[in-house]
């Protein structure tokens, strides 16, 4: 139970890459889509697929798989037939899914973008067929993914989804040209080639491993039932979860051209620190939460809690601020080119905002979820987001009218601070919250705050990469020599023997 800080950088480096190429894709798509409504047709078309994404593969069946896997291997059982047992059923599992989603595309479609044209409507529908076997694709690669955590190769399978946005790149470049007629086909089928590129990527990896896929499908192995078992409550508290993305793009439906795209832009943005640095560090945790609790070594398992808390502050709440500062500094840079207007940008930054707000809840409910499945307490997560999606729709309904798309986005933030509030609560031993390291962390962003805004007020109207990285650079060096000079130094040292 070694080098937490090591794999969380090696993750953080691997999903950076990720991540930054994801913006260069984000680019790409606003010069030639900028919030238009092909784009927001395409978004819809993606959101079944992606929901059945988080659901199926990288969400629930990861995270429960991962768990049984390690238990398999600690207890010198055969993991590996169990990984293949699995792998055997999704072929059956996902030829289904893929065959329902494309036939009854025409009957979910309309429910999702109810604010829709005819016109938009039917492009959503013809996109959507397009997209759907990307489910199949992404979840081979979470179990792939799950595998390579496991046996704490983490950079492998953190830097898969970089293919997945190369795949949408040449989508845009290359195919979009090709259908001068329906531009968005070429943006669905990028998102396929992309997936396949994900998926190919980690079988080197797993082979050097040592792991071989012999199929099994019966008798059925023991632990594919114990997994069906952990993951029903996991999907439920993921299908709630993502009602939140339902409801909102149902509502920003209903708010002309642009509306479900300026989500999109913001949430991009938001999501940028969360997928770096929160998912890197959650999912370093898992197994080491998995390993503590089947020891049964509760004392180890109160401290990763306690360390992953205080790790996800430190890193989440400055990202926080900077973002507050040079938000539309950042969009403007990103993406207001070709057919993305500075109208598009105001729009964009106030979502993305308002998404701030909750950046460190969410960050926080990664954590505790993991927690909570090592623990097998996978009902708790589920009545929390039960509770916020609840939060999140009242406040949706109460501020769209007032915000547009911007009180979408202040309703995630408020919804994401009640989950986190709430499994907080029964998770996080009182005696083990990290009171001093969030203390110094929050002195420490009040003063990185005002260097940033300073620097960003003595730039001026300078060109916007100026108006950036001036900011940028000054208040990451500020933050790391803050750091350096308090006790959280010491805090990330103890860290690097863990």
């Amino acid at each position: 139970m070694r080098r937490l800080v090591l794999d969380v950088l090696l993750m953080a480096g691997a999903t950076g890459c990720s991540r930054l190429l994801g913006l260069v894709r984000d680019a790409t798509i606003a010069d030639r889509f900028g919030t238009s409504g092909a784009y927001d047709a395409f978004l819809i078309a993606f959101f079944v697929p992606h929901f059945l994404r988080q659901l199926l593969a990288e969400g629930a069946l990861s995270t429960a798989f991962v768990p049984l896997y390690t238990g398999q291997r600690i207890a010198g059982n055969d993991a590996d037939r169990f990984a293949s047992a699995l792998l055997t059923w999704l072929v059956v599992l996902f030829a289904l899914v893929v065959g329902f989603g494309v036939a009854f595309a025409p009957m979910y479609v309309p429910f999702l973008a109810s604010g829709f044209s005819s016109e938009k409507l039917s492009l959503a529908i013809a996109l959507t067929r397009v997209v759907f076997p990307f489910i199949a694709l992404v979840g081979f690669s979470a179990v792939f993914m799950g595998i390579l955590n496991s046996h704490r190769r983490f950079f492998v399978a953190s830097l898969a989804p970089v293919w997945f946005n190369v795949g949408m790149i040449l989508g845009v470049l290359v195919l979009v040209p090709r259908f001068p007629q329906q531009p968005a086909l070429g943006l669905a089928i990028g998102v396929l080639i992309g997936g396949g590129g994900q998926l190919l990527f980690q079988l080197p990896a797993l082979h050097r491993v040592g792991f071989r896929f012999r199929p099994v499908l019966w008798p059925v192995h023991p632990e594919i039932r114990r997994l069906v078992r952990l993951m029903m409550p996991a999907l439920l508290t993921l299908a709630v979860t993502q009602v939140n993305l339902l409801v909102d793009n149902k509502l920003a439906s209903h708010l002309g051209d642009g509306g479900i795209a300026s989500l999109q832009y913001g949430m991009r943005l938001f999501q940028l620190p969360l997928g770096v640095f929160a998912v890197s560090v959650a999912t370093a945790l898992l197994p080491r939460f998995s390993e503590a609790w089947a020891r049964k070594d509760a004392e180890r398992f109160s401290a990763y809690l306690s360390e992953g808390v205080a790790l996800g502050a430190l890193v989440l709440l400055p990202a926080m601020v900077g973002l507050f500062v040079i938000g539309a500094d950042v969009v403007r840079l990103l993406f207001e080119h070709g057919s993305f207007t500075p109208s598009d940008t105001a729009r964009a930054t106030r979502v993305l905002s308002f998404y701030l707000i909750g950046l460190f809840p969410y960050g926080l409910i990664y954590i505790f979820s993991r927690a909570a499945y090592a623990l097998k307490r996978t009902r708790l997560p589920l009545l929390a987001a039960v509770v916020g999606v609840g939060i999140n729709i009242m406040f949706d309904l109460v501020l769209v009218s007032v915000m547009q798309e911007a009180g979408l986005a202040l309703a995630t933030a408020v919804a994401g601070i009640v989950n986190a509030s709430l499994l907080g609560l029964f998770l996080l031993p009182r005696p083990n919250v990290p009171i001093r390291q969030l203390g110094l962390v929050s002195i420490g962003c009040g003063l990185l705050f005002g260097v940033t805004w300073a620097i960003r007020r003595l730039v001026g109207q300078s060109p916007c990469a100026v108006a950036v990285f001036a900011p940028l650079v000054a208040g990451v060096t500020f933050y790391v020599v803050y750091v350096r000079c308090t006790p959280l130094w010491l805090f990330i040292g103890r860290l690097r023997g863990h």
